[in-house]
């Protein structure tokens, strides 16, 4: 049976010669604008500048909610934007803090589950 080769320890400073190791002394030529652009556009790269992202995709800047209700625990969830919007539309409309429509919601449910058995 023979034995698997060694690998060389990183710790041995004489089994690792670097003395080859140099950096490039020609420097490259940067590519122009026109070269990059026409690259991503063939590999269909989607940038993450603002400026290029569609407008639908830009978040619904909403106004702060601030209210004294005795609520002090927080609820984070992710939801589709039309369920969120809905939401919002439900609270405004009521004239309900964020905190009373959920827990009409959560009422409602409870009704409605009840109801159904």
């Amino acid at each position: 049976m023979t034995t698997p080769p060694q690998r060389a320890s990183f710790l041995d400073d004489d089994a690792l010669d670097v003395s080859d190791f140099a950096p490039k002394t020609v420097p490259r030529e940067a590519a122009r604008p026109e070269q990059i652009r026409a690259v991503s556009e063939a590999a269909q790269f989607q940038s993450r500048d603002p400026k290029s992202l569609p407008v639908a995709a830009a978040p619904v800047r909403r106004e702060p909610r601030r209210y004294r209700t005795g609520r002090n625990t927080q609820l984070n969830i992710k939801a589709r934007t039309e369920a969120i919007d809905a939401f919002y539309t439900i609270a405004d409309k009521q004239g309900w803090v964020l905190g009373e429509t959920f827990e009409r919601a959560i009422d409602a449910l409870t009704r409605e589950l009840a109801g159904g058995k």
